[in-house]
């Protein structure tokens, strides 16, 4: 393989623009830049989610979800580049169907929290959620591979279903929000 980044710093990008794969310049600002800046810090969230001595599964699962956001952040800086395909989608909801299937059936909803691996995938869950958010407005003003964010959507959900699931293989009790609550706190 040869060296891709042999300059780590270039100066181009010094007046607030940078270039993206069709040798375009567009200011840092744009949409499609925050989405592949989000998408980036999603990537990054679930590298220390692995870092965090979890499931080697669920570990294996995660580098295979942070190669496929690799290619999101192709798709984005290549306009008209679509990588994600239907079958990507199909492998994540067949996850989350795989590790729901052990956990309570819920009544309420669930704080964020729990073990530190669960934490941390809760907050990927909440950027997750961010770059899809980002993505739509994306869509909304320019053409954009339709089943990047199906994919997005799924793995938002899947994010959820884990934090669950790392919480009950770490024997650590999920926190539900309680509407009565309100009447006794500060």
């Amino acid at each position: 393989m040869s060296n891709r980044l042999t300059k780590i710093y270039t100066r181009t990008g010094d007046d607030g623009s940078t270039e993206i794969s069709n040798r375009k310049r567009i200011d840092k600002s744009n949409i499609r830049i925050n989405a592949m800046g989000d998408i980036d810090e999603l990537n990054s969230i679930l590298g220390l989610l692995r870092a965090n001595n979890i499931s080697s599964d669920v570990s294996g699962y995660l580098l295979n979800i942070q190669h496929r956001l690799f290619d999101i952040g192709a798709e984005l800086a290549i306009p008209g580049n679509a990588v994600i395909s239907p079958e990507s989608v199909k492998k994540l909801e067949s996850l989350i169907d795989r590790y729901n299937a052990d956990l309570p059936e819920l009544k309420e909803f669930v704080l964020p929290g729990g073990s530190i691996a669960a934490s941390i995938c809760h907050v990927a869950r909440t950027v997750c959620r961010r770059s899809e958010r980002t993505l739509v407005l994306l869509a909304r003003n320019e053409s954009f591979n339709t089943e990047t964010l199906r994919y997005i959507n799924r793995l938002s959900d899947l994010l959820f279903v884990l934090a669950r699931t790392l919480n009950k293989m770490s024997n650590t009790k999920e926190v539900l929000w309680d509407s009565d609550r309100l009447k006794h706190s500060v």
